[in-house]
């Protein structure tokens, strides 16, 4: 396996491992509680990844990782908890497969990259086949929890493409990059789920078992193997990944809880993962071509009210 093939191979473990929080979440943790969920994810995983990388931001780096934080992290997990609350399952997945079209809009704004038909087209496939499996006749649409759900994704969008022109730093570690966003995400939630939510409810031990797996494997790890792939594939394939996360859910819920599968799920399926096979071809890193007469630190601010 050569090195483009083991990094794509790679960085679809963090999607197909997020494809697991929702049988999680339903059948370990206690309900009504998606932002001490989303906090206990952060916060705790992202103070790991620090112990481990050893490494603080530095200069405009402390703008730049609360940015970053703020859009992959803070604001996407509380908006996509609006979207779950308001929002049958099956359409906020939908929603959330769009992110490789924004993506393609985002390269071309922010690195200069020239929007190509293929990858919308698959894109827009991939989008269809998540629709096959997940939706149902009676899915009904909330205008606020769609726009949750559409700004969640573009809040994340914009931090992966951010996130490949601007860093990981020279010298710094994955583990403190990915660090860096989790703490700023977590801090951004911590007082937004007390507010919110409450004093901290009490736990069992099948509670503590489901939150020590979020907190390590599907964010702490899952996280820094996104952020890897961040820093060795383009951005429109290695959104095409983010595909699994749905399809993940469904096999898992076929697998562990004895879910149904229809013939029109398993066609929507093959065309879902054939979309994203399809758009890791050529997934060659692209260097950033930074346009001269625009600053970074403008991009950002820009980026963070997008």
């Amino acid at each position: 396996m050569n090195s483009q093939a083991r990094a794509i191979a790679l960085t679809a473990l963090a999607p197909i491992t997020w494809g697991t929080t929702y049988i999680v979440t339903t059948e370990l943790l206690p309900p009504d509680r998606p932002l001490l969920t989303a906090l206990l994810r952060a916060l705790p995983a992202g103070l790991m990844l620090l112990l481990i990388g050893r490494t603080l931001p530095t200069g405009r780096w402390w703008l730049r990782a609360a940015t970053l934080g703020m859009l992959n992290i803070g604001v996407f997990f509380a908006l996509l908890f609006v979207a779950a609350y308001r929002l049958p399952g099956g359409v906020g997945a939908v929603v959330g497969a769009a992110g490789p079209l924004i993506v393609v809009g985002l390269s071309a704004l922010l690195l200069n990259q020239k929007v190509r038909l293929r990858p919308v087209l698959l894109g827009i496939a991939g989008v269809s086949g998540v629709a096959m499996v997940v939706l149902t006749a009676s899915a009904k649409l909330d205008a606020l929890g769609v726009a949750a759900g559409l700004a969640g994704t573009v809040a994340m969008s914009t931090g992966t493409v951010l996130a490949k022109r601007w860093g990981p730093p020279p010298g710094v570690k994955v583990s403190a990059f990915a660090g860096w966003q989790l703490i700023a995400g977590g801090l951004f939630l911590l007082p937004l789920a007390f507010l919110v939510e409450g004093g901290l409810p009490s736990f069992t031990g099948a509670n503590l078992a489901g939150y020590a797996y979020l907190a390590v494997i599907n964010t702490g790890l899952a996280y820094w193997l996104w952020f890897r792939g961040v820093a060795r594939l383009s951005p429109v394939p290695l959104t095409f990944l983010g595909l699994l996360s749905p399809l993940t859910a469904t096999v898992a819920g076929w697998a562990i809880l004895g879910q149904a599968l229809t013939p029109l799920q398993t066609l929507g399926m093959l065309v879902a993962f054939g979309s994203m096979v399809l758009g890791q071809f050529k997934a060659k890193a692209i260097p950033v071509v930074i346009p001269p007469t625009v600053t970074l630190e403008h991009r950002a601010v820009s980026a963070s009210r997008s």
